[in-house]
Order: structure tokens, then C-alpha cells, then sequence
């Protein structure tokens, strides 16, 4: 919900209980059932009409948003490289979801913020104003193909949003800027952007972390918190999640839309037995997903971090570099959701204690058929979120001092 006040040149968004939402990369696991190219072109069509089907199933039973990521070259685990073309398919076969972008890719490089400005704003024109708009800076395999400045991404991002959210509030827009100026001749005419978002003053904008600095770095902006670090310990997140909110207390807001709210996914199965959750082979698509992460990020992450940073990568992985994880050890220790309805209703009130006011639930995972996501879906829509909303559980703001 967005309240306008009217004493400041602001918006706030906020919401006073956790929420439950999806994330969605289009996972394409192979081995595919055809050789390449015919293999590869089924399994993507396939996941993208399962995909449309369990995502309007979460719109009847009752989802906050599902939230569909911007990737590229990340074969088998991730195959949605345009979410602005997928929100827009779903917001004509929805009625009250709301769709987020998770994220678009900002560095000038990806994309130009004009184009961005123009695909976010039609998408909420099309969902009459359903839209959230995840912003990030994505990682050196996707950088390095698009010729993206590395070092000078941060301040692009931070450029970019602005430009943005100037191109939806102005009439005629033109823009100056230390890495990215419009239009980029000079002598020109400026511009008009069209069209403009159906949300006024435009949607909520949120940043995507994956350390606890950008998450600092996220809350002194004003943005959500999409926080998209997973298979940690829940009190790393708890951390990251107090550092966000002493930010987010003193924030110089750089959008007129102030959000401070923590979005954290995590992967999520739910059946109505612990035991049909495991016929379903939910531990062979955990640990399917996690090597895949682990593997991307030993080859693309690992060479560009420092280290500091790759002391704090996969915990898991670092400690057991001679056998492979038990997947059932993640579930023992909630950083991922398995369960009966009353088993995952248990794990995600520990999120809401930690703070976290949407929880991503990433549910379309490995080899997990099509008729186990749409139960997952099912039981979570008409057990979880109903006791969710009765007992309405508050979500943690509270700041602990340092």
C-alpha cells in the first residue's frame, strides 16, 4: 500500500505483517529429453507455461507478488532473460498479484535507463498498477559480456534510478550525469518518455543485496531490501537485516517512493506429508539447485571477490570441500522451507521474527513436477497464508544497537 503524505515530497510504502510472495527464474534443468536445440526449446516452453499456470493459481489463493528475475547465460538454472515480456503476459491473466521486477539490470551498459523507464512503466500500465520494480547490478559473468564497469557499476546504479524516476515524473525529460547523460547528443531536443506508470509517483523501488554493504547501501538510499543471498545461517541474514534497518532510520531517500521493507527468498516445498514431500524428490532438487549456485559461483564469483568476501561464500561448501552437503541439513536449519503446511508455517514465522516482510518463496526448482509446485502453491494459499493473516504476525523492525 502507498500513503501519500502530504507534508513531505514523499510516498512511504510499508506493510505491517509478513507477506507471502514467489520468485521465479524459469529453472530449465538438464539433461534435456532432445538434443540440443530441440531438447533445450521444449524444456524452456514447457517451464513457461507451467510458470503462467502455477502463477495465476498463487493469484487465486491469495499471493502478495511473484517476482520474476533478469538473467542471462545461465543455462538450466535460470532461463528468464525478460521479465518485462513475461509480467506482461501476466498481468492480462491475473487480477490482484502484483509483479515485480527481480530486478532489472541497471548499469547503462544492460540496458539504457530510458528503455528501462519505459518497459517498467507499460508493465504497470498493463497490471493497472501492480507493479514493484527490483533494480541490482548482477554478477562479472553477465558484467563482463555486456562490457558493464565493474568498479564503476555502484554509482551507475545509483545514477540510473534517478534518471528513472526523473523520466516518470517529468513531462520532457533530459538528463546530466557523471556516467550517462539523454538525450546523448548535445543540441538536441529533450524528450518526452511515455508512457508514465499507472502508480503515482511511480512504483516502489527495491535494490538487490547480496552482502550486508549493498544492503547498507539500500536502506541509506530509501529502497527495499530484496535480499538475495541464500544457504546461510539464518543469523548472517538477522545481521544483514539489522544493518538494512540502522540505514534505512537515517536514509536520504533518492526516489520519492521511501520503501523500507526486507524481501528474502528462499527455496520452498510444501506437501501435505513430510513423506510425500520426499516421494516428490524434493532433496535431489535442493541439491540439485545448490551445486548449480555453488559451481556458478566458484567460476564467475570466486576470481572477482575479494577475500574477505569469498571467506563468507557457501559457508556449507567451504566446510565440507571433501563431501558433498546433506541437503536435509538446510532444511534442519530453516534456511530452506520443507514441510507440511504446519512444519512450513513454523519455519516462516522464524523469517518474520527476523525481520523479513515479504518471503520470496522460490518454488519452481530441479526436476519437482509440475503438479508438486501447483500443491505447493495449493496448501500454502489455503493453510499458511490464512493463519499468516489470523494470527497477523508482525514483522520485526525493531533496530538493535550497536
Amino acid at each position: 500500500m502507498v500513503v501519500t503524505v502530504p507534508t513531505t515530497p514523499f510516498a512511504i510504502t510499508n506493510e505491517a505483517a509478513v507477506k507471502l510472495d514467489l520468485l521465479y527464474e524459469v529453472d530449465v534443468p538438464k539433461p534435456w529429453s532432445k538434443p540440443h536445440p530441440h531438447g533445450q526449446r521444449e524444456a524452456e516452453q514447457a517451464a513457461y507455461r507451467e510458470a503462467i499456470a502455477q502463477i495465476r493459481l498463487a493469484d487465486e489463493m491469495g499471493f502478495h507478488t511473484s517476482w520474476h528475475v533478469e538473467h542471462h547465460f545461465r543455462e538450466g538454472r535460470s532461463h528468464c532473460s525478460a521479465p518485462e515480456v513475461l509480467i506482461g503476459a501476466l498481468s492480462q491473466v491475473t487480477e490482484r498479484i502484483r509483479l515485480g521486477f527481480g530486478v532489472t539490470l541497471l548499469p547503462p551498459a544492460f540496458t539504457s535507463p530510458v528503455r528501462v523507464a519505459e518497459k517498467v512503466a507499460t508493465a504497470d500500465v498493463l497490471s493497472n498498477g501492480r507493479v514493484e520494480w527490483g533494480t541490482g547490478r548482477s554478477t562479472p559473468m553477465e558484467q563482463t559480456a555486456f562490457g558493464v564497469d565493474i568498479p564503476q557499476s555502484k554509482d551507475q546504479v545509483r545514477e540510473a534510478i534517478q534518471a528513472i524516476v526523473e523520466a516518470w515524473e517529468s513531462e520532457y525529460f533530459s538528463f546530466e550525469g557523471k556516467h550517462w547523460r539523454f538525450p546523448a547528443a548535445g543540441n538536441v531536443p529533450v524528450r518526452m518518455v511515455t508512457p508514465k506508470p499507472v502508480q503515482d509517483p511511480h512504483p516502489p523501488c527495491w535494490m538487490a543485496a547480496s552482502s550486508t554493504g549493498s544492503a547498507q547501501a539500500a536502506g541509506a538510499m530509501g529502497l527495499g531490501l530484496l535480499s538475495l543471498s541464500i544457504m546461510r545461517p539464518l543469523e548472517q541474514m538477522a545481521e544483514t537485516i539489522q544493518i538494512y534497518r540502522r540505514a534505512a532510520a537515517a536514509a536520504q531517500p533518492i526516489t520519492r517512493v521511501v520503501n523500507n521493507r526486507v524481501a528474502a527468498y528462499t527455496l520452498v516445498h510444501c506437501a501435505d506429508t513430510m513423506a510425500q514431500a520426499e516421494a516428490n524428490g524434493i532433496w535431489d532438487a535442493t541439491w540439485w539447485w545448490y551445486r548449480n549456485l555453488a559451481e556458478f559461483t566458484l567460476e564467475w564469483e570466486f576470481p572477482h571477490a575479494s577475500e574477505q568476501e569469498r571467506e563468507k561464500m557457501f559457508p556449507i561448501l567451504e566446510q565440507r570441500r571433501n563431501a558433498p552437503p546433506d541437503p536435509r541439513q538446510f532444511s534442519d536449519a530453516d534456511m530452506i522451507i520443507v514441510g507440511d503446511p504446519d512444519e512450513c508455517l513454523r519455519k516462516m514465522l522464524r523469517y518474520a521474527e527476523l525481520g523479513v516482510d515479504r518471503l520470496l518463496c522460490y518454488v519452481q526448482f530441479g526436476r519437482l513436477s509440475h503438479e508438486a509446485v501447483m500443491r505447493t502453491i495449493e496448501l500454502l494459499g489455503t493453510h499458511v497464508i490464512p493463519e499468516l493473516e489470523r494470527r497477523e504476525v508482525q514483522v520485526s523492525t525493531s533496530v538493535t544497537a550497536t
